[in-house]
């Protein structure tokens, strides 16, 4: 049954904070502000996206959703689908941690585990999703899935009263935050504001892809950041490189680590790898600097960075990752 209280025009994500950082804001020497997704109720931005696309089904009498994410957006559809009392069946392969499995579970999702690889449990998906009354999950690639996140950047403009970003920063994995942040740019008339999409080096599709001025494919996701592993971006995200300034940048897996463990420290909030490579571009002023000078100019505006969030992350993980790169726990320096 739905949940009470929440109707169906109801959005189903929250107006997430927008937060003036004052400890990134020292380190970078100019303000930054984060938007805060990871307080979202299912860990990430995703449930933005995958909301109104579950809302939408439901208007048109869809009863069921399926999704083949072991990940944030698994855990969107099924919270979307507990509050919008639609039956959710999310297909993981075997790959999927246990961690996340119990997660997506305890949010009343059935899983299925299916395959060695995430194609043989998107093939299942999409074959449960053709019969009638179900609607199909995609992670990242669909326009109702950018919509729903366009929504983040009238909260910003709203939180900022009208003043200006000089740029917006988020991680890219298979494009959809990105996509969704740029069509709210140009719904709100900041169609100037560039985009920083972040990557980590090993899931950098969209950065390759611009260099080659064509989608390409990783043989491989080979770095930590799992939420960023798609091997091909989304033909749309490709398509918006043409058309607005976006500044892309790669860094390396053991940066992030640094600094989710510093995000820790300074905000008390656990961020998955994919989230540390947007975080990175604030902690570290020589990326925004290499880009455009004139991001941190005193004139301009604030930095924003979008805090995706992310469910795949626990002390313990933070702790094994630093043991991995031989860093201090602490992260002090980064």
């Amino acid at each position: 049954e739905p949940v009470p209280g929440v109707a169906m025009t109801d959005p189903l994500h929250l107006h997430t904070p927008l937060l003036h950082s004052l400890p990134i804001s020292k380190c970078l020497g100019h303000p930054v502000y984060l938007k805060l997704e990871a307080m979202q109720p299912s860990g990430s931005f995703k449930i933005r996206g995958i909301g109104h696309l579950g809302a939408v089904a439901k208007s048109k009498g869809c009863d069921r959703l399926v999704s083949s994410s072991g990940g944030n957006a698994g855990m969107a559809a099924a919270y979307a689908g507990h509050c919008l009392g639609m039956h959710t069946t999310v297909i993981v392969p075997e790959s999927t941690p246990q961690m996340m499995r119990e997660r997506i579970a305890g949010l009343g999702a059935e899983v299925q585990v299916h395959g060695t690889a995430w194609d043989e449990a998107d093939q299942l998906a999409r074959q449960l999703a053709a019969q009638p009354g179900c609607q199909y999950v995609p992670p990242f690639d669909s326009q109702l899935v950018w919509d729903g996140c366009a929504s983040m950047v009238t909260e910003i403009r709203q939180d900022l009263k009208g003043l200006k970003p000089s740029a917006i920063v988020v991680s890219v994995g298979g494009g959809g935050l990105m996509c969704g942040v740029l069509e709210g740019l140009h719904q709100v008339g900041w169609a100037d504001v560039p985009v920083v999409a972040m990557e980590t080096e090993g899931a950098d599709c969209l950065n390759r892809a611009i260099k080659a001025d064509k989608p390409v494919t990783l043989d491989a996701i080979t770095s930590i950041a799992k939420s960023l592993g798609a091997k091909t971006v989304a033909t749309r995200a490709f398509q918006w490189t043409k058309e607005h300034k976006i500044l892309s940048h790669v860094v390396s897996d053991k940066a992030v680590v640094q600094v989710i463990h510093k995000f820790a420290d300074d905000h008390r909030i656990l961020v998955e790898p994919a989230c540390g490579a947007a975080l990175a571009a604030a902690y570290d002023p020589h990326i925004l600097t290499a880009l455009d000078p004139s991001l941190l100019q005193p004139e301009a505006g604030p930095v924003v960075v979008v805090v995706c969030g992310g469910s795949g992350v626990t002390l313990e993980m933070l702790n094994m990752w630093a043991g991995m790169f031989g860093l201090d726990q602490k992260a002090k320096d980064v």
